[in-house]
């Protein structure tokens, strides 16, 4: 049976879209300050001390809540906290967040809907998408303050929601979700679970430092670079 063509595409936003690590990094530090200051200086998780290490730890980690529980050590309590507070935070923070090389060349290029489904603040991601002239180019950006806790990727809550804004019709679309962690390939499995007659296509990114191959969850299709998802919309039909 001939394949359809691409629909749409939906991207996760740290460590796809733009290389946010410094940022964020400094932003938990910050508010580990106000939770759990016993988590702070000497005590400060190996993961918050440089860039590699945070990267292996938000790799690995299934969410953002299992990342401060798991990888930092916070309680549960301190979780809960440290997110009521990330937004607040994040857009007071300075650090410069910038969109991978070729990045803002590939979203002009996709002449097709879509949309943003994060674990990081829906209005910092519109913010960094403003600054750098892409924020016309996403009809839908659902971040994780747009969804309840218990609803996080890689539940497919959020993103259902991102592709009811993004189509009048979801029925037959082949979409395709493009994320740098294992969970965002759960989550597109997720997603197509739900929606019984619309495919949806995971594609792991290489370039901000996942290892794919060491992933229990296998994506559709990987890239090394961001222009390689155009060869994928255009052979994909």
């Amino acid at each position: 049976m001939k394949k359809r063509n691409i629909d749409g595409i939906l991207w996760d936003y740290d460590g796809t879209l733009v290389n946010s690590a410094l940022k964020n990094i400094d932003i938990t530090k910050q508010i580990i300050l106000e939770v759990c200051p016993r988590l702070s200086g000497k005590n400060l998780p190996i993961y918050l001390t440089n860039e590699k290490d945070y990267h292996f730890a938000n790799h690995k980690a299934n969410n953002w809540q299992d990342l401060y529980l798991n990888y930092y050590k916070m309680t549960n309590d301190e979780m809960i906290s440290a997110g009521k507070l990330w937004t607040e935070y994040q857009l007071k923070n300075n650090t410069s967040v910038n969109p991978f090389l070729q990045i803002i060349e590939t979203v002009k290029e996709i002449g097709l809907p879509q949309g943003i489904c994060s674990q990081n603040s829906s209005k910092n991601i519109l913010d960094v998408l403003q600054l750098n002239d892409l924020s016309d180019k996403f009809d839908s950006i659902i971040g994780y303050d747009d969804i309840p806790n218990d609803k996080q990727k890689p539940s497919a809550f959020g993103g259902l929601k991102c592709i009811n804004q993004l189509f009048e019709i979801i029925d037959n679309k082949t979409i395709i979700y493009v994320g740098d962690h294992e969970g965002d390939v759960e989550f597109a499995r997720n997603i197509e679970k739900e929606l019984e007659k619309t495919t949806i296509l995971s594609v792991g990114v290489k370039y901000s430092g996942a290892d794919i191959d060491s992933w229990n969850f296998k994506p559709d299709y990987a890239i090394e670079k961001p222009n390689d998802l155009i060869d994928i919309i255009k052979n994909y039909c």
